[in-house]
């Protein structure tokens, strides 16, 4: 096999271009692909060129279904099963993941997600208490960070079971103590935080969210994500009424207001809840993962970044993969690649911020359901177009 290796003379001597350091930082392309797929294929493209280049990938988690697994494959560690209950408080097995450095990693849909509820969707009746019982079992088993993905649920109960399951205690009128779900959270009439986990107190709580929705309103939880919820318009005045209410109480008993709190309805109010019950920080999921997995060490030496996700359009210069991948590697002088789907319009602000060039892998123009039986293809062979004038433009002079 040729070895991918070019020189070319300067003053009589022969210089060696090689790539020698690559991070791979790509979300997923939704519907299409996922990160880690998207990493193999970009490693395979690169090892086909530079096979001795030294490969890092860091498959992006956006907090849903398989946020532990990605954070496995970045950083290593390992999965701990554990048995909690389901969104209809039914017995099940679930996990989250502990990696090497103490951090542990729960995804609110290996307990509360929306596949787990099949088609009895109901958000009045789903429970966010097995994410608590996640949690509970991590702090336990002595993780020093608690990383908690909000996305992919099935509930709308403002991450009251998920606090009920860490200590919290709701009351009702009469003092009895109940777990609100999201037809009850109106009867919440005092919320008693004495006897949360104690190590809640010493382990930072970040709350990994990439939406800025509010918990009511006709832009907040119940209005936009109910009805993928099994919620139908009445449904939804009384989720949001619910919602309403539980902001008010909270407001009144902790001090804490996140009736307007960006991202406070991610997750079926679970934002606002894990804000003003647990302490936890609200944070874009791709800055959790860009910390989590110590990306300015991964940096250090880097030749390239190859990053990208579904499409690059102005909802991306909110703070998206992309860009928050583009804005560490500037700061660290690396090069930054990013292979998307589709391109839209106006989004020239992505190389004030680092990025050096946007790529689509839509070679022929096609429409997305025509181009995603090939998008594997399609990706493969826009990466090795990129590294071929890598190549050969650096052998040039040209790159």
């Amino acid at each position: 096999m040729e070895k991918k290796i070019f020189t070319i003379k300067r003053n009589g001597r022969k210089k060696v271009i090689q790539l020698k350091k690559v991070v791979l930082v790509p979300d997923s392309f939704k519907g299409t692909l996922t990160s880690v797929q998207i990493c193999d294929i970009m490693a395979r493209a690169v090892r086909r060129f530079y096979p001795d280049a030294q490969i890092l990938s860091v498959p992006v988690a956006d907090g849903g279904e398989g946020s532990v697994d990605a954070f496995l494959q970045a950083v290593g560690g390992e999965k701990r099963t554990c048995p909690v209950q389901g969104p209809y408080g039914e017995q099940t097995n679930s996990f989250y993941g502990l990696l090497p450095d103490g951090t542990a990693v729960v995804e609110m849909a290996a307990a509360a997600g929306l596949p787990m509820v099949g088609g009895a969707r109901n958000a009045e009746r789903t429970t966010t208490y097995g994410v608590g019982q996640l949690m509970a079992a991590a702090l336990d088993a002595g993780c020093k960070k608690l990383v908690v993905g909000l996305g992919g649920s099935a509930t709308n109960d403002g991450g009251c079971g998920a606090a009920a399951a860490l200590g919290a205690v709701f009351l009702d009128k009469s003092g009895t103590s109940f777990v609100p779900v999201g037809r009850t959270l109106e009867q919440i009439e005092r919320i008693d935080l004495s006897g949360l986990h104690p190590r809640l107190k010493q382990v930072p709580v970040i709350a990994m969210c990439d939406v800025d929705t509010p918990l009511c309103g006709p832009t907040g939880a119940a209005a936009v994500f109910g009805p993928q919820k099994g919620a139908d318009e009445a449904m939804v005045a009384r989720l949001d009424a619910g919602l309403r209410h539980f902001g008010d109480v909270v407001l009144r008993d902790t001090g804490k207001e996140i009736l307007d709190l960006p991202g406070a309805g991610a997750a079926g109010g679970m934002g606002g809840g894990m804000a003003a019950l647990l302490g936890a920080q609200m944070q874009m999921g791709i800055e959790t993962v860009l910390d989590t997995v110590g990306f300015e060490t991964m940096l250090q030496g880097a030749d390239l970044v190859f990053t990208g996700e579904g499409k690059l359009d102005a909802q991306s210069l909110r703070g998206k993969v992309v860009l928050g991948v583009a804005r560490r590697a500037k700061k660290a002088g690396v090069p930054v690649a990013a292979v998307v789907g589709d391109i839209g319009d106006h989004i020239e602000e992505v190389y004030d911020q680092g990025v050096t060039g946007v790529f689509s892998i839509n070679r022929v123009a096609l429409p997305y359901e025509a181009m995603k039986p090939r998008a594997a293809d399609d990706l493969r062979l826009t990466v090795e177009n990129l590294l071929r004038f890598y190549r050969d433009g650096r052998k040039t002079g040209l790159a």
